[in-house]
This record gives structure tokens, C-alpha cells and sequence, in this order.
């Protein structure tokens, strides 16, 4: 069976971390198929919005400890060529993450440890259930956020908080990470799977070509100085101008209806 499942619904994509008897723990060929899946995503013109979530009661654990501790898998014996492999620029799965244009809900069912918790924290928005849970607990393992928390955490959290959060290692309830900023919205568990779709519904109807130019924008400006980023903003809003997009957005208003964007 697939240690990752894609459910389709219109132009929503739901990629499904799909190890649910070990809470979705991450092995080699997970984190091969979750690469391809995510870009594929990406490359579909039909894709409008991607949902990473995981099956079952977790998000996902972290990388399979037990056969860590048994001396197989990423974090066995064969660490540092498997590893080196994995940890790739090409080919691992959450630079793949950081680099699609498609918007990511991160759609947390339960508990995100670990690399679960650096997969979340590459998605774009995190929904999360008020039952979930996140776990920075790195340093009770003696490692270190090794796919993206390093990267993420200050930019999220400023540099004091995000300290606190990965040093002190402690989970973190939904409420928490509401309060933090590392979650967009705690929804009732009973909820939260129509809450996900509302977000990515309401994320869909939207211009594709709008959004998925401003996600490159955002990621740009990361390293861009102020003047450089305007002059990028510019040509991309030049580009959009010229759009079949563009031109229904402002017949829509016009017409007083809701739009209907085909992404071109």
C-alpha cells in the first residue's frame, strides 16, 4: 500500500500521509512519495489548492524511531548516506515544500513531531484541530529540526520565541499555537475537516494566477530589499494586468456577480 495517498475533489488536492498505525511516522519511501506527490501538485494546471494532512490520529510523529533504534531506516545506521541522499537540495520533500507555487493548507489532525512538525510549519496556512498537538521536542532526543524549523521558527515567532519553543522542547496545545502565530485557525475537532475545506474552497475561487504569483512574491521578498522586491511587484502586476483572469475579476465587480477565474 502507499504510504501516501492524493484525493481530488474538483481543484483541491488532499495529500495524505498514510502510515496511521505508527501515527504516520516518516520512512525513506514516505518521504520519497510525499516529494513526488508534492510536485506533481505543483505541476498540475488543474490544482488550485494543496491539503497536507495525515491519516488516522496524527499529523505525523517524526521520523520511525523504532527502526531508528533497530539500526534501519533514515535515522539508523545508514544515516549518512541515506541521509546525505535524502538531504539533497533536489530531492528532499520540504525544500520541495518551500519552493511550490500552489498555496499548502497544513490540515493538523492530531499530533506534529518532529519532522511532522517541520512538514507543518512549511505549509503556508495550518489549520488545526483543537485535539492536535505540536511537539518541538528536538532536544529531548538530542538532535535538531533538521528540514526547515531552524528556518522557520525565527520568521515566525521572532527570534526570543522561537528560542523558547525549541530549547525548551515542550508541546505546544492548539491553543498555543493559535496564540503564537503558528496556526491559522483551532477549529472544534467535529469541525475541523469541513473547516479545512471552507479555507481551501474559499482559497480556490480565487484568481490562480493572482494567487499563486503572490506566494512566489512573499517567498522573494524574504531575500529581496525593499526597492529590488517593488520593482519584481511591478513586473508581476504588469503580467496579471494582461490576464483573462484579471479582465473577469473586473467585469465580475462591475456586473455585481462572483467571479469565475479559469487561470489564464
Amino acid at each position: 500500500m502507499s504510504e501516501v495517498l492524493i484525493d481530488d475533489r474538483g481543484p483541491v488536492r488532499r495529500i495524505i500521509l498514510n502510515r496511521p498505525e505508527v501515527m504516520n511516522a516518516i520512512t525513506g519511501r514516505m518521504l520519497g512519495e510525499l516529494n513526488e506527490a508534492l510536485k506533481a501538485a505543483d505541476d498540475d494546471p488543474g490544482v488550485r489548492v494543496v491539503i497536507l494532512t495525515g491519516a488516522g490520529r496524527a499529523f505525523c510523529s517524526g521520523l520511525d524511531l523504532k527502526q531508528a533504534a533497530a539500526g534501519e531506516g533514515i535515522g539508523g545506521a545508514g544515516l549518512a548516506t541515506a541521509g546525505a541522499r535524502h538531504h539533497s537540495t533536489r530531492e528532499i520533500c520540504t525544500v520541495t515544500l518551500q519552493r511550490m507555487d500552489k498555496p499548502v493548507i497544513g490540515a493538523i489532525n492530531g499530533v506534529a513531531a518532529g519532522y511532522g512538525l517541520d512538514l507543518a510549519l512549511g505549509c503556508d496556512i495550518r489549520i488545526m484541530a483543537d485535539t492536535a498537538r505540536l511537539m518541538p521536542g528536538f532536544t529531548r532526543r538530542g538532535v535538531i529540526p533538521e528540514s526547515g524549523g531552524t528556518w522557520y521558527l525565527p520568521r515566525l515567532l521572532g527570534w526570543a520565541k522561537a528560542c523558547e519553543v525549541a530549547m525548551l522542547g515542550e508541546t505546544l496545545s492548539a491553543e498555543q499555537a493559535l496564540g503564537y502565530g503558528l496556526a491559522n485557525k483551532a477549529a472544534p475537532a467535529a469541525e475541523f475537516e469541513a473547516e479545512v475545506d471552507r479555507w481551501a474552497d474559499r482559497i480556490a475561487a480565487n484568481a490562480p494566477l493572482a494567487v499563486t504569483e503572490m506566494k512566489r512574491l512573499f517567498r522573494h521578498g524574504l531575500t529581496q530589499d525593499f526597492e529590488s522586491h517593488s520593482h519584481h511587484v511591478l513586473m508581476s502586476l504588469l503580467n496579471l494586468f494582461r490576464s483573462n483572469d484579471f479582465k473577469e475579476g473586473v467585469q465580475s465587480f462591475v456586473e455585481r456577480r462572483e467571479p469565475v477565474f479559469r487561470g489564464d
